[in-house]
This record gives C-alpha cells, sequence and structure tokens, in this order.
C-alpha cells in the first residue's frame, strides 16, 4: 500500500524525487493506479441500485461441523464429542453448548448443513470456492464477492466499497492465493484492507491523511511532475491520459483526505459500553468497526477471524502443535465467536440494519467425524456448516442436513459457488452478469449452471 508521505526520497537524474513523485500518486494507492480508481468511479456510479450489504465473516481454519453447529448426540464416543447439544430460539434445531449466545439468535440467520466440495483438502482451495465460488485454474484467478460489488455499483462518495480487516489471510500451509482480492478485474477494484487491529489501543488507518497534513502536499510538487511529464512526453497535456490523471488524482485525494472516511473508521467515538459488548478481542472490535461502516456507506466488508491456522488458537482443530485441540477451541475460539456474532446481530437489528444487511459466516471446511490419536479432528470438506441471515435471507431455516456420523450431506447438498450464488443475488445482481475476463472474455459472476438457495431468499 502506498502512501502520500513516501518515507525515503529517491532522487533521479532530472532532479525530481521518488517522494515528490508519489507525493501525488501518481504510481498506486491501495492497490489501485489512479487511472484505475478513475475508471472504477465512473463505472460504478452507473450501475448503483437497491443498498443490499454484506459482512461476511471468514473462520479461518474450517470450523468442526459436529462440535458446533450441527451435534451428532446419538453417534459413538469417537464422533460425537466432548459437547452436549442444546436447544435453540427455533424449535428443533440444535447446536453444542459451547455457543449459548448463538442459540437465542436463531431466528434471525439461517444454517446451511450440507455445504462440500470436492477440491484437495487444504485450506487455500476451500478460501478460493467459499469467497469466488471457483477454483483458480489456468492462470486466472476470480474476484471475491466484495470486489464485484464494488466493480458492479462502485462507492459511495469518498468511502471505500469493500474494507477487508484486520489483514488478508497469511501461511495456511497451501501456498496458493486466498480469494479474498479482485483478480481478474484488476487491483483497481481490490478492498481497502485495514491492516491494522482495531482493539489496539493505538488503532489507527494509517492511509487516511489528518486535514493538518494537507497542507504538507505542497501544490509545486504536483506543477514540478507535470513539468517534468511535459518534457518527457510531447502533447501530453492535450491527450486524455493527462485528463485522465487530473481528475484520478482529485478523486485519490479526495479519498485519502476524507473527513467522511476518517469518521467512519474512528473506533474511538463508539462508547466504552459499545465496545465491551462486543469484547475487547481484536475479532470483536473488528465486528463493531464492520457495523461502523456499514452504517457509514461502505458496501461489503470481510473479517477474518484468523490471519493463519499456525501457532494461534483458531478454528483448526488438529490437536497437536502448532495447532489447537477440541479444549482449546471450547475455551478461546468458540466464545469469542459466540460473543461477537450474537452482539453484532443484536446491534444491526437494533439499529435498523439488519433489514438490509446480509450477515454470513463460513469457514473453508468441516474436520473429520472422527476424533483423531491427538485429540483433533482433521481436514474434512466432504461435509460441513455455514450460517447466513439478514438482508432478504430468511432466517430460522435449516437447509440440508448430513449424514448420522456427519461425513456427506444426506440432503440437499450445496456446492460453495450456490452460496456465492444466493449472497450476490440477495445484493441484487445478477449472478449470471458478464464481466470482462482476460483477452475480454467474458466470464459470468458465477458458472451458468449454478443458482441460489432458494429456500433461503
Amino acid at each position: 500500500m502506498i502512501r502520500f508521505d513516501a518515507e525515503r526520497p529517491v532522487r533521479f537524474c532530472d532532479g525530481f524525487t521518488r517522494r515528490d513523485f508519489l507525493h501525488v500518486g501518481a504510481l498506486s494507492l491501495f492497490g489501485f493506479t489512479l487511472s484505475d480508481l478513475l475508471a472504477a468511479r465512473a463505472h460504478g456510479a452507473a450501475r448503483s441500485n437497491e443498498d443490499i450489504n454484506c459482512i461476511l465473516l471468514f473462520l479461518v481454519g474450517g470450523p468442526s461441523h459436529i462440535d458446533t453447529w450441527d451435534p451428532k448426540p446419538e453417534a459413538p464416543e469417537e464422533v460425537r464429542g466432548p459437547f452436549k447439544p442444546i436447544s435453540t430460539k427455533v424449535p428443533g434445531v440444535y447446536i453444542t453448548e459451547i455457543f449459548p449466545k448463538m442459540a437465542k439468535h436463531t431466528d434471525k440467520f439461517s444454517f446451511i448443513r450440507s455445504v462440500y466440495h470436492t477440491a484437495t483438502a487444504v485450506h487455500d482451495t476451500g478460501h478460493q470456492l467459499m469467497q469466488t465460488g471457483r477454483l483458480f485454474s489456468g492462470g486466472i484467478q476470480y474476484p471475491h464477492m466484495g470486489c464485484i460489488l464494488s466493480y458492479l455499483k462502485g462507492s459511495k462518495g469518498a468511502i471505500p466499497a469493500h474494507v477487508l480487516m484486520p489483514r488478508p489471510i497469511g501461511p495456511t500451509g497451501g501456498n496458493m492465493p486466498h480469494g479474498q482480492d479482485a483478480g481478474y478485474l484488476g487491483r483497481a477494484y481490490d478492498p481497502f484492507v485495514l491492516n491494522a487491529d482495531p482493539n489496539d489501543p493505538k488503532f489507527k488507518v494509517r492511509d487516511l491523511l489528518p486535514p493538518d497534513y494537507i497542507t504538507a502536499v505542497r501544490i509545486e510538487r504536483r506543477q514540478r511532475l507535470r513539468q517534468a511529464i511535459d518534457a518527457s512526453l510531447k502533447n501530453f497535456e492535450a491527450s486524455p491520459q493527462a485528463a485522465q490523471f487530473d481528475d484520478a488524482f482529485r478523486q485519490a485525494y479526495t479519498l485519502m483526505t476524507s473527513r467522511q472516511a476518517r469518521e467512519a473508521f474512528d473506533i474511538h467515538k463508539e462508547p466504552d459500553s459499545i465496545r465491551d459488548r462486543y469484547g475487547r478481542t481484536r475479532f470483536g472490535q473488528c465486528c463493531l468497526l464492520a457495523r461502523r461502516l456499514i452504517e457509514r456507506g461502505v458496501r461489503f466488508v470481510t473479517i477474518n477471524m484468523f490471519e493463519t491456522v499456525f501457532n494461534e488458537v483458531t478454528w483448526d482443530i488438529h490437536g497437536s502443535r502448532p495447532f489447537t485441540d477440541i479444549l482449546q477451541m471450547k475455551d478461546l475460539v468458540a466464545p469469542n465467536f459466540d460473543n461477537a456474532f450474537s452482539t453484532l446481530l443484536e446491534d444491526l437489528e437494533e439499529r435498523g440494519l439488519l433489514k438490509n444487511t446480509i450477515v454470513a459466516a463460513m469457514g473453508e471446511f468441516g474436520r473429520t467425524p472422527k476424533i483423531n490419536p491427538a485429540g483433533g479432528r482433521d481436514h474434512h470438506p466432504g461435509v460441513w456448516t455455514i450460517m447466513i441471515g439478514g438482508g432478504p435471507i430468511r432466517g430460522g431455516q435449516v437447509v440440508g442436513e448430513s449424514d448420522e456420523l456427519g461425513y456427506v450431506p444426506k440432503t440437499r447438498p450445496v456446492q460453495p459457488a450456490e452460496v456465492v450464488a444466493t449472497i450476490l443475488a440477495a445484493l441484487g445482481l445478477d449472478i449470471h452478469h458478464e464481466l470482462p475476463g482476460p483477452q475480454g472474455r467474458p466470464i459470468p459472476l458465477v458458472d451458468y449452471n449454478i443458482q441460489p438457495i432458494r429456500e433461503l431468499l
């Protein structure tokens, strides 16, 4: 991510410095080129319609469906695990005892208990499938759902359309892309990445400039850049590229110096009682910041509950170090998610935002039904459970079921692409709308044979 206040000046042979060049944003901004940003704004403005937003909670590591939201109390001990089922607000729907707060809100969201895929059982493939609907192949990287929304609807004013927090998914063992950028759409539609922990008392977004900084970006630097360009490129002044440069610089500078954007990200303005309610954890404060951003015009927020599966207590419960065991999930991971997810639903509803905000919580696969010798469960894309509600999504439903031991779907198998199609359709998009792919080849948002999950819409 390149800032206007580049730290080290590098002097070129004509006396013009690299810092001067960066100060006017001529290279890139949040992964954008300035001409890309101009195109993004123009493209999005022409396609704005009904405002349905989305918060995606990505549960990096892959939660065990049996130990969470699809308990198997009648299964053998080595399958059913240590947790008892509890009833929920929806009659006949049970989850495990480690999610007592969620049990009170099952009318606000629905479970899909029959998600599966047949790709390699590694984290990266699940990350790709659940966020883009496709596996990357033939050199083509497909865009994240939030990036598609950003491309088709654009941003509202100076605030980003899609924000990813706290950081992108890091190493998870597969050394492949994780499906969290704009892929073939181009870097102009990548998410704005927070790259900071909102639970840090000193939290701030580095790349939004305070008002007193504006005077430091002097107009003389801009004039010097134009003179340097004019000296190198004859007739540049009258070219379409020059006009594009001017407009793009204005829009990029507006984004960087926007009071609207700074205020939206200022979580310190939230009362302590609200911050405490979400939980003083990285994930809890990300959920609070997501509500704050949606409230102020961001269209799509992606939250990675964890950045990696190594040397951190996560959903990746293999049992042996550097991973987590089942009881650590109960003591640390589950309470964090239970509280933050439930509070987010409550807060959105209290503020009248849940009716136009989809909230989806999903991992990249489930876990093996049989507990391994290390006291954990291994990767299992054969079947798992996700949650989705808010906006036009019906709450209180259960779509599909797994078999008696939680190995495979028993009814209504659901592919990841169907989940993506459901979210895109709920956002008001034509799921078979074609986007310009590599070499101009049209690519639909999801494959033509994929349809949304009609039970939820």
